[in-house]
């Protein structure tokens, strides 16, 4: 998710949910639930330098949004908290009745905050409306294979799939296109104002909003007839205050202003708040990528042929670990593969193109490119953190310094960059990734598939045949191989993104702050925080 950048132990963790989504696939799901002890009357305050794009699940696919949509909406299926197994939250059980449908029960006698019932036609409407709206910044592309949704009763919900035996649907029933909303307040045909929603109160997650200042401050109470997976929340009040800029959100935390700090502080600022007694620093496990994005049409280039020799030649001169220790100070790690490290499936495919100037000049050369050739680069400082610009400041000089490119950067802001990313105007541009759930497939399919997420003009037969295949592939060894062989075929002859660097959770939070959980599920979990 952009984006999905957020949201977990590495290797073995990772596998272990493999096989727990394997183990749902084959014999189905059991209600399971998590409850916390009953509701504090204390209130915690959040600070993030993320941003809302829209509450509307149908028109965002971003990483801000989604942290509030995972806290205020219900799903059908659930990553249970500190585990990140799946399991069913709003249904009773899910699972899949035959090789082309997967089937959930919902629990009887469910309601949104607002009065109105909560049923399998919910969820119907629901999908049908995600696929039919498509926004081009919202998450439609994750149900490609989807085929058609029916409810046959009041609590039965059947999802008819396209291809066989997909062993990532069930995750996607907890991911950006989960979300179930109020057939009554959202419109069948288009996306729903922020203002509206928060008006209706279509809620049914563990908070409902009851204050709302885009991106600057909302505010959340404990929703009493809550009937999921992750049970009553510890605290009745969460307020989550917005950002422009990380220096605010160091200060804040500092002085005690706020009880968490989560997304993003620069890596100088992490360092200097693990020497401050009075604050707890959590670590979780990563998953987050940081990418480069060409548009096939509109990057230089006068023929597919001369594009693709010059995406190789920026990737023979670009230095990740310089940008690792120098921007980042480690806290992120370079990156050669499009799916997080640790995850089965993953594959280094990108390091067949070494830090090599004379390697880069022959990609140029061979294809009848003349250098230099000139690069216009977007990134956006608010969204993926302001050291963005030390980074993109440092990918400019490496390539200027091959003498093969010179680079124009301009940054804008998250709300217009969203917006503007998908209508051609950025030939090159800066992208974040936060998985949506813990599975390989994750990290290719919203990017390669045909309809992708990046809407860059990248579309190719045999990857979405393959693509189709592992998704299908019930033998774990059989698809992590076909998972390599996509990455591999990627790099090797299309290169649509270049992975650059890898990061990993963190927040800072004062001493007295408990529950604070960064798990498999990328997501914050406002219901386990208290303060003692």
């Amino acid at each position: 998710m952009n984006h999905k950048i957020t949201r977990v132990a590495r290797a073995a963790t990772f596998t272990a949910a493999a096989a727990t989504a394997a183990t749902l696939v084959l014999a189905g799901c059991g209600s399971g639930r998590t409850d916390s002890s009953s509701g504090g009357s204390s209130t915690v305050t959040i600070g993030t330098t993320d941003q809302i794009y829209a509450l509307d699940p149908a028109g965002s696919y971003d990483n801000g949004s989604l942290a509030v949509m995972k806290n205020v909406y219900p799903f059908l299926m659930d990553f249970e908290t500190g585990s990140g197994e799946l399991k069913p939250s709003a249904a009773q059980k899910c699972s899949y009745t035959s090789e082309m449908v997967y089937s959930c029960t919902l629990k009887s006698g469910l309601t949104f905050a607002n009065g109105d019932p909560l049923t399998a036609q919910s969820v119907k409407f629901s999908f049908d409306r995600m696929l039919k709206i498509n926004d081009p910044n919202g998450p439609a592309s994750l149900l490609t294979n989807l085929d058609h949704t029916d409810a046959p009763d009041a609590t039965t919900v059947n999802f008819t799939l396209k291809a066989p035996h997909d062993q990532t649907f069930p995750q996607l029933l907890a991911t950006n296109v989960g979300p179930i909303v109020d057939e009554k307040v959202f419109p069948a045909d288009k996306v729903l104002d922020d203002n509206t929603i928060v008006s209706k109160k279509p809620f049914a997650g563990q908070y409902e909003i009851t204050s709302y200042q885009k991106n600057q401050l909302v505010e959340y109470k404990a929703f009493d007839k809550y009937d999921g997976l992750l049970g009553k929340p510890k605290t009745d009040t969460i307020r989550m205050k917005y950002y422009a800029q990380p220096t605010n959100l160091k200060l804040d935390i500092q002085q005690k202003q706020i009880d968490l700090a989560w997304r993003s502080l620069t890596p100088t600022d992490v360092d200097a708040l693990r020497k401050d007694s009075g604050l707890t620093v959590h670590d979780g496990p990563g998953g987050e990528l940081r990418y480069l994005v060409f548009n096939l049409n509109s990057m230089p280039g006068n023929s597919p042929e001369q594009k693709l020799a010059v995406r190789k030649a920026i990737a023979s001169s670009i230095d990740r670990q310089a940008i690792a220790e120098q921007v980042y100070q480690n806290t992120y790690t370079p990156a050669y593969s499009m799916v997080a490290g640790g995850l089965p499936g993953t594959d280094d495919s990108y390091k067949m193109y070494p830090l090599d100037k004379s390697a880069a000049a022959r990609f140029l050369s061979d294809a009848g490119v003349k250098a230099p050739v000139a690069l216009n680069i977007w990134y956006n400082p608010d969204h993926y953190g302001s050291s963005s610009a030390d980074e993109y400041a440092k990918i400019k000089s490496q390539l200027e310094s091959t003498g093969l490119f010179t680079v124009t950067l301009n940054s804008a802001n998250w709300e217009t960059y969203n917006k503007e990313r998908v209508k051609d105007t950025y030939p090159i541009y800066q992208l974040g990734w936060f998985p949506d759930f813990p599975d390989a497939d994750n990290y290719l399919t919203p990017m390669l598939d045909e309809g992708n997420f990046l809407q860059s003009h990248f579309s190719d037969p045999g990857i979405t045949r393959l693509l189709e295949a592992e998704r299908g592939e019930q033998d774990p060894a059989k698809r992590q191989q076909i998972e390599v062989q996509i990455q591999q075929d990627v790099a090797q002859n299309f290169i649509p993104t270049l992975p650059l660097l890898e990061g990993k959770q963190i927040a800072v939070g004062v001493k007295n702050l408990d529950g604070v959980t960064l798990d498999k599920s990328f997501m914050m979990r406002f219901g386990t925080l208290s303060k003692s």
